[in-house]
């Protein structure tokens, strides 16, 4: 923990270096630099996550801003779009940065913190802003570059997935692509979180977090998401997307650090938008996952039949069901073949 001294030399320089330089620009001076209209750009500050001062007058904006609105238009596709889809690509860009800012914030400070110290104990002498400013300047641009190569690499795989898979791209951006979609999620996750304190649960979160992750990413897929007790995936194929369901329920009963699982897998074309999934097929694999039991895998139709004469599974068909949006809805169970 920073004491109030150290947070203040911290906050005398965080911000200015962080923004790339002082605020000195209202919005129409941003508007003439960076030749996008005052209105678009507010716009588009607002879709980011920023909170916009109502008055346009006031000295908001740095240089960094001013780049990042020519950096904006500069992308042929989002400067042509319509603008619910400039808009729609500024929202999903600030929402992820803001998680992924919530998320390190504690981390920074603590890091910075403990550098400050470390410089200070060497030259008790030295000037406190500028320790301040080097320690911050050191942990940023580390974290930085660790997030830079992170994205460049996620970026590769997903131009190699998306290129490979001749995605159909819509009017509006979004595209359909045939995938395997799944669903994991804990039994009795609500009960078992009322007798558990925050260490505790945070400890559960990650083992099941490091076990499905791993399971679903060493079988070919990715994560689309984690909520709470529930992570929903993707692969290319039928195929990859059983290999993920099975090693999820086996590293969890191997592991036995998390309650039991339920998995539900459906293939076929899906709404690909922003990096989330949408459509019939994940509708299909959450009520699959709703319906099967503690333990177990549930296929759909489609993916069984995509997997029928595949040696290494094994399947045996469950009698229709009523749930939620299906009549009667088909399922698998997916198993290895010998078990």
């Amino acid at each position: 923990m920073a004491s109030p001294e150290m947070s203040k030399h911290v906050q005398s320089v965080v911000e200015p270096y962080l923004l790339d330089g002082p605020r000195r620009y209202d919005r129409d001076q941003v508007a003439r630099q960076s030749g996008v209209p005052s209105e678009l750009s507010r716009r588009l500050w607002v879709s980011l996550g920023f909170a916009a001062n109502p008055d346009d007058t006031a000295l908001e904006y740095t240089d960094a801003d001013v780049t990042a609105v020519r950096n904006f238009e500069s992308l042929g596709v989002l400067a042509s779009a319509d603008p619910r889809r400039q808009h729609a690509a500024a929202r999903t860009l600030g929402q992820s940065m803001a998680r992924l800012a919530e998320w390190q914030v504690d981390l920074v400070a603590e890091e910075i913190a403990d550098r400050i110290r470390s410089m200070t104990a060497a030259d008790p002498d030295a000037d406190a802003d500028e320790i301040a400013r080097t320690a911050t300047e050191e942990v940023v641009t580390t974290l930085q570059e660790l997030q830079t190569y992170a994205w460049r690499r996620h970026l590769a795989a997903a131009l190699t997935r998306s290129l490979d898979g001749g995605a159909a791209t819509g009017e509006t951006g979004d595209t359909v692509r045939e995938l395997a979609v799944g669903f994991a999620d804990m039994v009795g996750y609500t009960r078992l979180t009322r007798h558990l304190d925050p260490e505790e649960l945070s400890e559960l979160l990650e083992a099941f977090e490091t076990i499905t992750t791993e399971a679903i990413t060493g079988n070919g897929g990715w994560v689309i998401k984690n909520v709470g007790d529930e992570v929903m995936f993707a692969a290319e194929t039928a195929v990859e997307g059983a290999r993920i369901a099975l090693a999820i329920q086996e590293a969890t009963s191997d592991a036995g650090t998390t309650p039991e699982l339920r998995v539900g897998l459906a293939y076929g074309d899906v709404l690909v938008r922003f990096g989330d999934l949408y459509g019939s097929v994940v509708n299909m694999a959450a009520r699959l996952t709703g319906v099967a039991r503690p333990g177990t895998v549930l296929i759909d139709d489609h993916a069984a039949a995509r997997l029928a004469g595949e040696p290494e599974f094994a399947l045996r068909h469950l009698r229709s069901v009523r749930v939620r949006g299906f009549t009667r809805l088909r399922s698998h169970v997916l198993r290895r073949a010998g078990r």
